[in-house]
């Protein structure tokens, strides 16, 4: 709090496509208000809603608010489009808004000369200035009384802003969210995470939706290293850092996956192993009472993952498919993955089940009723257990 008691330190937050939202936008308001309180890990902060804005400030009102700390916590929480450090202002009398304005640039300015423009928003329409009257008169004080400012309409060097909501705030920076809705208000989902560069981005992507992620990895011994199941833990962690916790399954495949290389023909074997890893995942989702599977599949990006070849992967579960990377390119998928930190994870070299067990010319125009009719018999003669043995032995781990 500053010596004349005249604002206090705080944080505001905004929100985007939340403020859009009709008859249950409280319902997304109060899911970001929690996050938040949960990523702050302290009940020395206070966090409530603000007229289309989220406060936090310290309950205890002599104790200032830190601003690095409060920042840190909160820039991966998905829903957050803007973090800005503010000062709080009880007192919305325009000479009352001129002194603390000025104070508060003198603050924040630096000694040599400077640029600046005030920007204005009174969401109580009642107030007696309009917007741009009171960008006006705090402009006019600060600019006759600092001699080194100077008032520039575009690109300034401070840009000041002032909101006046229950209270009124100003603020020089916005921090950039991550944006999206908030985690978990949109449904819960079962992730297939390998250790390649897309499933990570694919999870990412889909909880920045509001899904609340689980995953699913298939781990296949000796084939694949106790290191690549490391590196598949480490993906997940990363996750677990933007969505605050999450629920990994680690799967047995190794005798799924002898058995249908034993039984089928190499071509189309990637094919029914990706069906194999369906149905796993979709019993592990009904355990987590998920809405749907979640894949890094990206169109024709590999043999894999032709239409045709997706459309008889598809049919092996009934829950729905979500495939937020199906129109993006490598290069597109890879800038997320470096902006979300997974890239350098899923570059180390382990391999995973998928790489080691692919043909060198899988089959890319699959027939989904012969697929469906390889596996059908294929269920008799052992397959079916060896599903059931590999979902019931499933590792479930807490991250």
């Amino acid at each position: 709090m500053s010596n004349n008691n005249a604002y206090t330190k705080v944080v505001l937050i905004k929100y985007g496509e939340i403020a859009l939202r009709g008859n249950n936008r409280s319902m997304f308001e109060n899911r970001l208000c929690s996050a938040i309180v949960k990523s702050l890990c302290s009940h020395s902060y206070s966090v409530t809603k603000e007229q289309g804005r989220i406060l936090i400030e310290k309950k205890d009102k002599t104790d200032g608010l830190d601003y690095d700390f409060v920042v840190a916590r909160v820039r991966l929480i998905m829903g957050i489009v803007g973090i800005c450090p503010a000062i709080k202002i009880e007192n919305q009398d325009i000479e009352n808004l001129k002194s603390v304005a000025l104070s508060y640039i003198k603050q924040v300015a630096p000694e040599a000369g400077f640029s600046f423009k005030v920007e204005s928003k009174r969401s109580d329409k009642r107030y007696p200035l309009k917007s741009n009257e009171i960008s006006a008169l705090i402009g006019e004080r600060i600019f006759e009384s600092i001699e080194n400012a100077k008032v520039k309409m575009n690109n300034p060097d401070i840009l000041l802003k002032v909101e006046l909501r229950t209270d009124a705030y100003m603020y020089t920076e916005t921090i950039k969210g991550i944006g999206g809705l908030p985690y978990g208000s949109t449904g819960r989902g079962m992730l297939l995470l390998s250790g390649g560069i897309d499933s990570p981005v694919a999870g990412f992507m889909t909880a920045k939706r509001g899904v609340f992620l689980n995953c699913a990895y298939f781990h296949s011994p000796p084939y694949t290293s106790e290191r690549a199941f490391l590196k598949v833990q480490d993906l997940a962690k990363r996750l677990a850092d933007f969505t605050g916790g999450i629920t990994f399954y680690k799967v047995h495949f190794t005798d799924v996956q002898l058995f249908l290389q034993a039984n089928v023909m190499s071509k189309r074997l990637t094919l029914l192993l990706k069906r194999a890893m369906l149905i796993i995942s979709e019993r592990l989702a009904a355990l987590e009472h998920c809405d749907c599977l979640i894949t890094g599949d990206s169109l024709g990006q590999v043999a894999s993952q032709t239409l045709a070849a997706i459309r008889a992967q598809s049919s092996a579960v009934k829950l729905p498919i979500i495939r937020p990377l199906a129109g993006m390119d490598k290069i597109e998928i890879i800038n997320i993955a470096e902006k979300i930190e997974t890239f350098d994870i899923s570059i180390r070299p382990f391999e995973d089940c998928c790489t080691i067990f692919v043909d060198k010319h899988p089959e890319t125009q699959p027939k989904q009723d012969v697929i469906e009719n390889i596996e059908r018999k294929l269920w008799d003669v052992g397959l079916s257990d060896l599903i059931d043995k590999a979902t019931l032995s499933a590792e479930r781990i807490l991250l």
